[in-house]
């Protein structure tokens, strides 16, 4: 049996409760010992609501305010129990227990025992946290690994996965020194001690149209799915996978909170996020043209016999122009893409640039004296 410690505080969505309604079990140590007539604060947005548990130990919470931020505390033989913040549901219900020390019980673990084979899990306050910025969508992975053993577990597979393609990944800080990371590849090397081993990975994938979709598999069994995604602009999230999500407020911001059930090991576990603000590439393309022009230019005129005096000084003429001209071109997308100058003259004046940059390269390219077009 897993020790009802490590579920303490989560809250779970159910259907057999009425819409909008919190139950909240209070146990000490083992699911056999329930607290009964003991006070239950719950905690929405900065009211406090009270309720004593039942002879199942559970105080239940009704018509809670839908979105409404909730936390459930309880304090037993001076022992300060809360739950994890949520929101509260539009549809069904929420249960959740809080778990006091069994301060007579033996120890629960034995950590200094032999590794023994066994498997690990993802418990249920692993986390995939999804962020929008400039051009990049960044993606957190907050994954509890679990060993419910007493000992130190080896698994019979190692725990080690891939980060999506074009990703590069770190550990943030917080992470077991037993975690790894070298550019895609992910490992987490054993054995396992008994309770939590924390690891914290962070990546960027580059946002080049307005959707990007995320494909990752877990070497361990996912207790079930929970994406955090801080909605920029219109942005949506979907998956397969995700069986409610709704919006909340935090801090000022919007929050997309998704959740799934159970994700078996190596499941693919697939997220689209859509509407995503992005800029246009050509503007870029555009530069990398222009540049590469530049480049083949170089490479004729590097070929060609030497050129009277006059005609090379004009070279240099029209060299020294182009190059002005590329920078200033180069700068105004830069400004542009940053939301700096004038955007109404944005499109006038890039068509002037470029069109004075073919006259350019067009009297550099002429077989005729260039002296002329300069």
């Amino acid at each position: 049996m897993p020790d009802p410690k490590q579920m303490s505080g989560i809250p779970r969505p159910v259907d057999d409760l009425p819409n909008g309604s919190l139950s909240v079990r209070l146990i000490r140590g083992q699911l056999s010992n329930n607290i009964t007539n003991h006070p239950v604060e719950l905690h929405v947005g900065d009211k406090v609501l009270t309720v004593k548990t039942d002879d199942g130990g559970r105080a239940q919470f009704d018509s809670l305010p839908a979105g409404a931020t909730l936390k459930a505390t309880a304090t037993v033989d001076g022992e300060h129990l809360e739950s994890q913040e949520f929101p509260a549901p539009t549809r069904g219900g929420i249960r959740l227990m809080l778990v006091a020390t069994d301060k007579g019980a033996a120890p629960a673990t034995e950590p200094s025992a032999p590794a023994v084979s066994g498997q690990v899990s993802l418990g249920g306050d692993t986390r995939i946290v999804i962020e929008a910025s400039d051009e990049v969508l960044q993606v957190f992975y907050l994954l509890e690994v679990e060993n419910t053993a007493r000992a130190p577990v080896n698994p019979s597979t190692p725990f080690a996965f891939e980060l999506p393609s074009g990703a590069v990944g770190s550990l943030m800080e917080g992470s077991s020194p037993l975690a790894a990371v070298k550019g895609r590849d992910i490992t987490v090397g054993g054995p396992f001690p008994p309770g939590k081993t924390i690891v914290r990975v962070a990546y960027e994938l580059p946002i080049t149209s307005g959707t990007v979709d995320i494909e990752q598999r877990f070497p361990s069994t996912l207790e079930h799915l929970a994406v955090l995604a801080r909605k920029t602009g219109e942005m949506k999230l979907s998956s397969p996978l995700i069986e409610r999500q709704q919006d909340f407020p935090n801090e000022g911001e919007i929050v997309i909170g998704a959740m799934g059930g159970t994700v078996a090991a190596g499941q693919p576990i697939v997220l689209t996020v859509s509407e995503l603000p992005h800029h246009s590439r050509a503007p870029r393309w555009t530069a990398l043209a222009l540049a590469s022009a530049i480049l083949l230019a170089g490479v004729w005129f590097g070929g060609k016999p030497a050129d009277t005096a006059a005609q090379e000084a004009a070279r240099k003429q029209l060299a020294t122009r182009r190059d002005k001209l590329f920078s200033e071109l180069v700068r105004l997308e830069a400004d542009h893409r940053q939301g700096r100058g004038d955007s109404s003259r944005y499109a006038s004046r890039r068509d002037e640039l470029v069109e004075a940059l073919e006259r350019v390269y067009g009297a550099l390219d002429s077989a005729d004296d260039p002296t002329v077009a300069a």
